[in-house]
């Protein structure tokens, strides 16, 4: 950490707290990664030294995976009604508007936080399988994953990465057939949530430091790696890789991605972009839906 000395006391814990978060996240994905390798559907064969690295929030799924998980936590009565309202209309917001704001996250963060708190590893682990099939299988974006199917096909490694727990992008990522996750490190005790995070959310620089651990740890060449995103708060991520893709992008990321001649796809209306570098990954593009929706479950709630 003596690289760090250069900057300010505030801004030298941030980025510790990045760091912390990213080793953390790489960890936990290299050890899940490991541990169900026997049981891969799609064994690598081609360059090891490559691979790709997929966000998950309006790049490989319609919406935000935490608020989905909330839904189904409320459902098995781990919180009160109101949350739920407040669950539904940050996710009508961020599908609206197409981009994270910081604040709805952090909310959403600490309430999950405060709910999983003195609950087992293992009961969320199992409750997370439930609650992808019950809410996240059918808003995945047919063309996002036509392009992780095509690296899987082409022999590479495929990892999301995320501001969600890791816990629930392991499932999602088991059940796309991709190799792992990183995601959010919550603190356990004897296999029990403490209801604080090992760092901080991987979100923004975590998540490049995250790519950066598991890269250093698998022996990639990172220049012949690709990355995906929506968000221009994942451009930190985008930038470690020598084949960065805007999916979806959100408006400063679709200026900075044109401004860099990175590629682009928009999946949300059908408009074609540049067209990726992956042979037969276009797939089919799907419209998001269900915003009314849960505008309507707010306002019930209310």
């Amino acid at each position: 950490m003596a690289a760090l000395g250069w900057l300010t006391p505030r801004r030298r814990s941030a980025t510790a707290r990045s760091v912390l978060a990213g080793e953390a996240s790489a960890e936990a994905a290299r050890k899940s990664s490991q541990d169900t390798q026997d049981e891969a559907q799609f064994p690598v064969h081609g360059d090891e030294k490559a691979a790709a690295f997929f966000d998950l929030d309006n790049t490989v799924m319609q919406g935000a995976a935490l608020f989905h998980f909330g839904r189904g936590l409320y459902k098995r009565k781990f919180f009160e009604t109101r949350e739920l309202a407040r669950f539904a209309w940050q996710q009508a917001w961020f599908r609206l508007a197409g981009v994270e704001d910081p604040e709805h996250m952090q909310e959403a963060r600490d309430s999950a936080l405060s709910i999983v708190k003195g609950h087992r590893v293992s009961e969320l682990q199992s409750i997370g399988e439930e609650i992808y099939d019950e809410y996240m299988a059918e808003r995945i974006w047919p063309g996002t994953r036509a392009l992780a199917q095509a690296h899987l096909d082409a022999g590479q490694k495929v990892w999301l990465v995320t501001a969600a727990p890791v816990e629930i992008a392991q499932v999602i990522a088991r059940r796309l057939g991709l190799t792992g996750a990183l995601g959010t490190v919550a603190e356990s005790v004897d296999g029990v949530y403490t209801g604080k995070l090992v760092g901080e959310p991987l979100h923004g620089p975590a998540k490049a430091e995250a790519v950066r651990a598991l890269a250093s740890a698998e022996g990639l060449d990172l220049s012949r790696c690709a990355a995906y995103s929506d968000s221009h708060n994942d451009i930190p991520m985008l930038s470690l890789v020598g084949h960065p893709y805007a999916i979806n992008p959100d408006a400063k990321l679709r200026r900075h991605a044109r401004d860099l001649d990175w590629r682009l796809r928009d999946y949300r209306t059908g408009r074609k972009a540049a067209r990726v570098g992956i042979p037969a990954a276009a797939g089919v593009g799907a419209v998001a839906g269900g915003t009314a929706a849960a505008i309507a479950l707010h306002r019930r709630r209310r």
